[in-house]
């Protein structure tokens, strides 16, 4: 089972897979996907897609066995048998607790460093006499790393490495208080 999103997994899947259920919390796929890449998946007779539903649990013994897929029109719930599930979280920054000085570019995700200091609201945010650190946010002192940030490759070794270098860059900033 594939939630919500990465359809080239599931294409990928779908060739070693008996079947694949892409689970989706929106009406269709239309609203964030290629059309090209909904007809192939229309055209996998073993991939199935789950509009309108969302994962609740997953349950096993060990491993995977059962999934609880909720709908999300009635609140229903429907355990089913599965043997795996592949997450992909979708490309949405997920940033509502972050403060609103916090930039962002038109997609949502964080503006750090040099992609920040090219934002148009920049001056308007960035009061310090130096230029932004790399990783830097527009609230001094605060980093981002990883899928949430302007630039990002979404990869997990890039936001480890990220991650990482946020630390050496709190201590550079720490320095220069």
């Amino acid at each position: 089972m594939v939630k919500r999103g990465s359809t080239q997994g599931a294409l990928f899947l779908s060739r070693h897979a008996k079947e694949v259920h892409i689970v989706v919390r929106r009406d269709s796929l239309g609203a964030t996907m290629s059309q090209y890449l909904i007809d192939q998946i229309a055209k996998a007779t073993n991939i199935h897609l789950r509009p309108r539903t969302e994962v609740e649990r997953v349950e096993g013994e060990g491993r995977v066995e059962r999934v609880a897929l909720a709908s999300l029109d009635d609140g229903s719930c429907r355990v089913e048998e599965f043997d795996a599930v592949f997450i992909f979280i979708g490309s949405c920054p997920c940033h509502g607790w972050l403060p609103p000085g916090v930039l962002r570019d038109a997609k949502g995700f964080v503006l750090t460093g040099r992609d920040l200091m090219a934002a148009e609201a920049y001056p308007r945010f960035w009061k310090e006499r130096r230029e932004p650190l790399p990783l830097e946010t527009s609230e001094p002192g605060v980093f981002a790393a990883g899928d949430l940030r302007a630039g990002a490759m979404n990869r997990v070794a890039s936001a480890v490495g990220e991650g990482s270098m946020v630390v050496w860059l709190a201590r550079e900033y720490l320095a220069l208080t």
